[in-house]
């Protein structure tokens, strides 16, 4: 059987560990794109940002135009200042959707207006046991009980104010990075799971001296968090579009941690038939382990794309990553599947 050039893992590993924590925000994602455009630049690819902030490469084919895509979003969850209270901490406002309970006790770093951040902690305001007892746990969690306590001195809103700290300003949940035994928990593996796999994909290719068989599109996007980083800035004349997104690992579900999954329709509706056919077969020429599964919460920049007037073929996969939107985890056999087929897509598909 003809085999895929081998994925470097401890490239894959290193990377995602370095882009999970680079903060990115949607609405602030300059640094992960500019790193991203750092590490394909070696491979010669041309590169180009559209005015909304994704970057574009173009690889391989002999045509001038781009005739495929594929596309992974570079966006996470967030938060930022809603308001400064009158003691001096933060009402914040979510960027993307997430149960307040989940960010509840976590570190955060909020960016001033000079650039500076501050470290600071997510938590309920009855917080203290000791001060109100059982309503610390009966006080609903929503965005006027939640609050950023700051790690500096101030009790009041103009103290926090002089430390640059306002309404608009951002706020980077604590990614907590950690990897045993190939696992690797972390938040925001939505979707830099699926960038860094992009990235493998690519590296080994260049590295056997291979690439796609058609001008292809590797697409960044910086706005699927809030629901239409595709929706714009991708070329008119792609035929096909694969979308590189987490699959989600949950009751019900054949996702797992250990495999790649084709998703076949989410909470709007189902892919292409015939490119998923196309992708399955793939997967079983390669021997590459994999799943298909249907979402019912679950939306993609391939969705995106298309009801912003894009025509091309959409098909979305993606490693097993579990209690997405919280602290998630995936394992390596999952991300080293994905990059196995990206990799088959893009010298076959």
């Amino acid at each position: 059987m003809e085999k895929l050039p081998a994925v470097d893992s401890e490239y894959l590993m290193e990377t995602l560990v370095s882009i999970l924590k680079t903060p990115s925000p949607t609405g602030y994602t300059e640094k992960i794109i500019e790193y991203l455009r750092n590490q394909l630049a070696e491979y010669q690819l041309r590169m180009e940002d559209t005015y909304k902030g994704s970057l574009m490469a173009f690889w391989g084919g002999n045509h001038s135009d781009p005739k495929r895509g594929i596309t992974a979003h570079v966006d996470t969850l967030g938060a930022m200042v809603k308001e400064v209270k009158s003691n001096g901490r933060l009402r914040i406002t979510q960027l993307g959707g997430y149960p307040w309970n989940t960010i509840e006790g976590e570190g955060c770093s909020v960016l001033t207006k000079s650039g500076e951040t501050i470290r600071g902690t997510i938590l309920i305001d009855y917080a203290s046991h000791h001060i109100y007892g059982k309503k610390v746990s009966e006080r609903e969690r929503n965005s006027a009980n939640i609050e950023v306590r700051l790690d500096i001195v101030s009790s009041t809103d103009n103290q926090t104010r002089e430390h640059g700290v306002d309404v608009g300003c951002f706020v980077f949940l604590d990614p907590r990075v950690e990897v045993v035994n190939n696992f690797i928990r972390s938040r925001h593996l939505d979707d830099k799971a699926g960038v860094v796999c992009v990235l493998a994909a690519v590296q080994a290719l260049h590295q056997a001296g291979l690439e796609p068989c058609a001008e292809t599109l590797v697409h960044f996007s910086n706005y699927e968090e809030v629901g239409h980083g595709g929706a714009s800035g991708i070329p008119e004349n792609l035929a096909e579009l694969v979308t590189i997104d987490m699959a989600a690992v949950g009751e019900g579900q054949t996702s797992t941690e250990f495999q790649a999954t084709l998703c076949v329709k989410d909470s709007r509706g189902p892919y292409h038939y015939q490119l998923n056919r196309k992708i399955e077969e793939l997967a079983r020429k390669y021997e590459i382990p994999y799943q298909v599964d249907i979402y019912p919460h679950y939306g993609s920049d391939g969705e995106a794309y298309w009801r912003g007037g894009g025509n091309a073929a959409v098909a979305l996969i993606g490693p097993g990553v579990d209690a997405s939107h919280n602290y998630e985890r995936t394992h390596l056999r999952s991300l080293e599947a994905t990059t196995q087929w990206i990799m088959a897509y893009l010298l076959h598909g």
